[in-house]
């Protein structure tokens, strides 16, 4: 059965969202599945929101080119959505996970947002690390989730293509505490979107 996913990640550059993207790709890999991580084109000039694509399926996967309709989101970095749509062109019963503190009722989703999973991932980063580095964290976010990923493989993933300046230790615990600490609200206005289109 065709069951493929398209994934955007958001981010900042030097913020490690194209490894993110990676990593997730390894992860889903272990767990079975085909997955591609297509990485962002353009400059990653440090700072500037910069976004990363996945795409993952049962079956092989021919499709190369950037993912423009996504059915999840991950946004690692909490200041990114002031400054781009990271909801553009989302398709209908999509699953948003951001790094945002917030609560769910401070936050506006679009419609076409089915399920949203938030993360206080600059919290548990300092905690671990003492910077804001996010992106082991919003994977064990986006795992909790969307359910598509083990924690285990995920963990996996870790241990074979660890961050740079992060010992494997802090990145397992924050991918663990990623998963644990990540509030999921299912949204139901799928019928509601469809209705209205």
């Amino acid at each position: 059965m065709h069951d493929m996913h398209e994934v955007r990640i958001h981010g900042r550059g030097g913020q490690g969202a194209v490894l993110a993207c990676s990593i997730l790709a390894q992860a889903l890999i272990d767990d079975g599945k085909h997955a591609i991580a297509i990485p962002s084109f353009g400059f990653e000039r440090r700072g500037a929101p910069v976004a990363a694509f996945l795409r993952f399926d049962n079956e092989p996967i021919r499709a190369m080119t950037n993912v423009y309709h996504p059915d999840c989101v991950i946004c690692i970095d909490p200041t990114v959505p002031r400054a781009v749509d990271i909801f553009a062109g989302m398709r209908p019963g999509g699953t948003a996970v951001l790094a945002s503190k917030a609560k769910l009722e401070e936050l506006n989703f679009p419609d076409v947002i089915a399920r949203v999973g938030l993360c206080d991932a600059v919290g548990i980063a300092l905690s671990i690390y003492r910077k804001p580095v996010t992106n082991a964290i919003m994977l064990g976010a986006f795992a909790r989730t969307s359910g598509l990923l083990t924690l285990s493989s995920l963990k996996e993933a870790l241990q074979q293509m660890s961050f740079r300046d992060a010992g494997l230790s802090e990145n397992l615990a924050a991918a663990e505490r990623g998963y644990h600490e990540t509030e999921v609200h299912p949204l139901n206005r799928v019928a509601h979107a469809a209705a209205v289109a």
